[in-house]
C-alpha cells in the first residue's frame, strides 16, 4: 500500500485533501474500529469456556497473553511508523487483527486460543490502535489541534466499546459466538482505507533545516527518555491505568453473573462505560490546554480508586452497576490525552509514536497482570476481591507518582527553541 504525499511538517495546517477534519475524522474511525472488538472479548469468556471445557484461567492467560504483547509490540510499532511512516505499521496491524478475531473462532485448545486471541490480536493492536492515532495526530496536525484532538481519538475508542458491547451480547445470541467472532474479524479490514488519511512521511524525508543539528537518533531519544525522571514517573504511573481496565473488561461480565445479575447488565455496563468515557476523553482533551496534565491524571487515580471502593462495598444491583459504570466511564481513558500531551510536551514529535508506546508498554503490563492475576485469584479462591483491592491500592499510588512529574520540554528540545 502506498501512502499519500506528506503533509507538511508538525504544527503547519496540511495541504489537499489531507485536512485537519479529515484527518481527525480518520482517525477516530480507526480508534472506534480497533478498540471494538478488543473491549468486548470478555463476552466471549463464558461460551468459550463452556464449549471447550476450561477454566477462566484459560481464558484470561490468552487476554493477558494479548495485553503484554500489544504493550510489547507497541515501541516497535512506534518506531517502526517513525521511522518509516504510519501506514505500512497500520495496515500490517489491522491484517493481524482481522486474522486473529476470525481464526479465534475457531480455537479449540488453549494453544490455539494464546497464538489467536493471544499473539495475533495482540500484535495486531499494537500496529492499528489509537496509540498510533494519537502519534499521527500529533505529527500531523497543527499544535492548536492537537490536545483536543487526542481526546476525540480516545472518545472513538470508547464509542467502539459502547457500539461493539451490546453487538457482541445481541450477535452472540442471535447468530452465536462463532459467526460474532468472523464479522468482527471482517469489520477490522475497514481500517486499511481509513489509515491513508493517516500517513506520515517517513523520517528519511524530513531533512532538518538549514544550520539545524541532525535529527535525534532512536537511541538517543531512549537514552534521553529513560533518563529523564517525569518520564519515569510518567510509565510507572500509567501502571494502573492498564490494571484496572483489562481487569475490569475482561472479568466485569462473568463477576456480575456471579453476582446473581444478568449478562445484558453486563454488556450494558461496559457500554455505558464506553459512552461516559466519550464525555471524559473530551473534557480531558480540553481541559488539558488549560490545567497542569499532571493534577488531571493524579486526580483520575484517585477517583477510580474511590469509585472501585464504594462499588465493591454495596449489594449487587443493576442501578449501583450502571451507576458504577457512567463514573469509571468518565475516569476510563482520560488519562491518554494528558499522558500524550505530557510525552509531546518533553520530547517533541520526533520518535513521539516510539516513546508513547513505551509509556503504553507498561500501561499493558499492569493490563497483562489484571486480566492474568484475576483469572488465578477465581479458580483459586472463587472471588475477584483480591484483584479489585489491588486496583484501589494501585490507584492511590499513581496518584502520588504523578504529582511530582515537571511539565516543560527536556533541556535539548528548549535550547532547539530557544
Amino acid at each position: 500500500m502506498s501512502a499519500p504525499a506528506p503533509a507538511v511538517a508538525p504544527g503547519r495546517k496540511p495541504v489537499g485533501w489531507r485536512t485537519p477534519l479529515i484527518i481527525v475524522i480518520a482517525g477516530c474511525g480507526v480508534g472506534l474500529l480497533a478498540f471494538g472488538p478488543r473491549s468486548a472479548l470478555g463476552f466471549f469468556l463464558t461460551p468459550m469456556s463452556q464449549e471447550n471445557g476450561w477454566g477462566r484461567d484459560v481464558f484470561g492467560l490468552a487476554l493477558a497473553i494479548q495485553n503484554l504483547l500489544w504493550g510489547i509490540g507497541q515501541p516497535f510499532a512506534g518506531a517502526l511508523a517513525d521511522r518509516f511512516g504510519t501506514i505500512r505499521v497500520m495496515a500490517i496491524g489491522a491484517l493481524l487483527y482481522a486474522g486473529g478475531l476470525a481464526l479465534m473462532a475457531y480455537s479449540s485448545t488453549p494453544l490455539a486460543l494464546d497464538l489467536t486471541a493471544g499473539v495475533m490480536i495482540g500484535f495486531g493492536l499494537a500496529g492499528s490502535s489509537f496509540n498510533l492515532v494519537i502519534a499521527a495526530f500529533g505529527k500531523l496536525l497543527p499544535v492548536e489541534w492537537r490536545s483536543l484532538s487526542f481526546g476525540a481519538g480516545t472518545a472513538a475508542g470508547s464509542f467502539g466499546q459502547f457500539l461493539f458491547s451490546p453487538l457482541a451480547v445481541g450477535l452472540n445470541q442471535a447468530v452465536g459466538w462463532q459467526t460474532t467472532l468472523i464479522i468482527f474479524g471482517a469489520a477490522m479490514l475497514m481500517i486499511l482505507p481509513l489509515s491513508l488519511a493517516l500517513a506520515t512521511p517517513p523520517a528519511a524525508t524530513q531533512p532538518a533545516a538549514a544550520g539545524a543539528a541532525e535529527p535525534q537518533s532512536l537511541r538517543q531519544a531512549l537514552v534521553e527518555a529513560l533518563g529523564h525522571r517525569s518520564y519515569v514517573l510518567l510509565v510507572l504511573g500509567f501502571f494502573t491505568c492498564g490494571f484496572q481496565l483489562a481487569f475490569i473488561t475482561v472479568h466485569m461480565p462473568a463477576y456480575l453473573v456471579d453476582r446473581g445479575l444478568s449478562a445484558a447488565v453486563g454488556g450494558w455496563t461496559l457500554a455505558i462505560i464506553g459512552l461516559f468515557n466519550i464525555v471524559g476523553s473530551l473534557a480531558s482533551g480540553w481541559l488539558g490546554n488549560r490545567w497542569p496534565k499532571r493534577y488531571l491524571l493524579a486526580a483520575n487515580y484517585f477517583s477510580r480508586a474511590v469509585a472501585i471502593a464504594i462499588f465493591i462495598s454495596l449489594p449487587a444491583s443493576p442501578a449501583a452497576t450502571l451507576v458504577f459504570g457512567a463514573v469509571m466511564g468518565l475516569l476510563w481513558l482520560s488519562t491518554v490525552p494528558p499522558t500524550s500531551g505530557l510525552v509531546l510536551l518533553m520530547f517533541g514529535t520526533r520518535w513521539f509514536a516510539m516513546l508513547s508506546g513505551f509509556v503504553f508498554f507498561s500501561h499493558q503490563v499492569g493490563g497483562f497482570l489484571g486480566v492474568l492475576i484475576g483469572g488465578i485469584a477465581f479458580e483459586r479462591t472463587g472471588s475477584y476481591d483480591l484483584v479489585w483491592w489491588l486496583a484501589i491500592l494501585f490507584g492511590v499510588l499513581s496518584a502520588v507518582i504523578n504529582l511530582p512529574i515537571v511539565e516543560k520540554p527536556v533541556a535539548r528540545l528548549a535550547a532547539a527553541r530557544a
